[in-house]
């Protein structure tokens, strides 16, 4: 049924998580078949499985989702959301290096390989899976852009293409052997793509030799990019373009990690002299 509405294999990959979960509690625990399970079975699922693992309230959304989805498009059975509501969860604005932060932590990647992916995560804004994901057909260096297919937004897309990234990107080329497929193809030599954990590994050993605290991740430098973009006054219609965002909901969060924001008001205390003059 996932394949049927044509969803990715990642997604595939997901959802088996908790509904695999959900046949095993089924059989071991109630002893009975997952199309005779009534919504008190199903939350007493969840409730066992976020005790269990110890689940945030956003993964138990996760969860609820993937148990209606199963319940929908495979027991064929109506959801009634009022039965097993979603949860309420706080949400964070994530950690964003400053510009400088970035540019020390780029400039001192000893590795090539790892220092041309991480200056695409920033300079372009592309998640892991778009760089990963890259062929050498996508650096388009007359236009200065790199194309982007299949994204998480399933359209394709065009990101900015920095030049100090390509300076980088071309010198590793010719270090690594002039990939002409995937540009950063799978270590073992197959017509694959790297893995995503490889450049995750490689960015929390270099924080370690920096001596920073462990905060980076490869989404990190997509966040700095949006921010960083806001902060030198381009546009947050323009910014959602270059990220691929469907909704400028997504796009809204950099006008709160952006360092200027704050700068740009002035209280009404300050305004009216302090309160020596209030």
């Amino acid at each position: 049924m996932i394949r049927l509405r044509g969803l990715t294999d990642k997604t595939l990959k997901s959802y088996c998580t908790y509904i695999r979960a959900f046949l095993q509690f089924m059989e071991f625990e109630l002893q009975k078949e997952p199309s005779d399970a009534d919504y008190e079975d199903l939350r007493h699922f969840i409730q066992w499985i976020q005790s269990a693992r110890g689940l945030a309230d956003r993964t138990v959304n996760v969860a609820i989702s993937q148990l209606r989805f199963f319940h929908m498009y495979v027991l064929h059975k109506p959801w009634d959301p009022t039965q097993l509501p979603l949860r309420k969860f706080n949400t964070y604005l994530p950690y964003v290096p400053s510009q400088d932060e970035v540019m020390a932590f780029i400039s001192s990647i000893p590795d090539l390989k790892v220092k041309a992916m991480v200056s695409l995560l920033y300079g372009s804004g592309l998640r892991i899976g778009e760089v990963c994901a890259l062929r050498y057909e996508d650096i388009e260096r007359r236009n200065m852009r790199v194309h982007i297919s299949h994204s998480k937004s399933r359209s394709d897309r065009y990101a900015i293409l920095s030049k100090s990234s390509l300076d980088i990107l071309t010198q590793y080329w010719f270090d690594y052997g002039k990939p002409r497929g995937f540009l950063f193809p799978k270590q073992s030599g197959e017509d694959r793509p790297i893995d995503t954990f490889y450049l995750s590994r490689h960015i929390h050993q270099h924080e370690e030799k920096l001596g920073w605290p462990r905060r980076i991740t490869c989404h990190t430098f997509r966040h700095a990019f949006g921010t960083h973009l806001y902060e030198n006054g381009v546009d947050l219609l323009e910014i959602k373009e270059l990220m691929g965002h469907k909704s400028l909901t997504s796009t809204v969060i950099y006008i709160h990690t952006a360092a200027t924001s704050s700068k740009r008001a002035l209280s009404p205390l300050d305004r009216m002299g302090g309160p020596d003059n209030v």
